[in-house]
């Protein structure tokens, strides 16, 4: 089963409110729900690639999947990465990228 309309457009809620933070390069919906097999308990994973990340926008970011968690009733969990981190870091070979470049929704 694919992406449910109903998930993209929540993760389009949170994309929106966090491109007001920041600009952003990448915001992909991964796992479960993107690939369609997500259940009612389901969390929605999020990837979001900024050019560059601070405690303080992190602290942003968590909050507003916080808030769109309590108004949808679905746990919002983030993956925060640099530019840097992505392209130019070993983590750009890590299998978890790998997956959500690959599976991930772009939304």
């Amino acid at each position: 089963m694919p992406t449910t309309q109903s998930d993209l457009q929540t993760a389009r809620i949170l994309k929106d409110r966090v491109s007001k933070l920041t600009p952003l390069i990448d915001f992909r919906l991964f796992g479960s729900r993107a690939r369609g097999d997500a259940d009612e308990f389901s969390d929605m994973d999020i990837f979001m690639e900024f050019e560059t990340i601070d405690r303080e926008l992190k602290k942003k970011v968590k909050n507003a999947a916080w808030e769109l968690t309590l108004e949808t009733g679905i746990v919002v969990t983030t993956l925060l990465f640099s530019r840097h981190e992505i392209e130019d870091s070993a983590l750009r070979s890590s299998p978890i990228i790998r997956v959500i470049m690959e599976e991930g929704v772009p939304v």
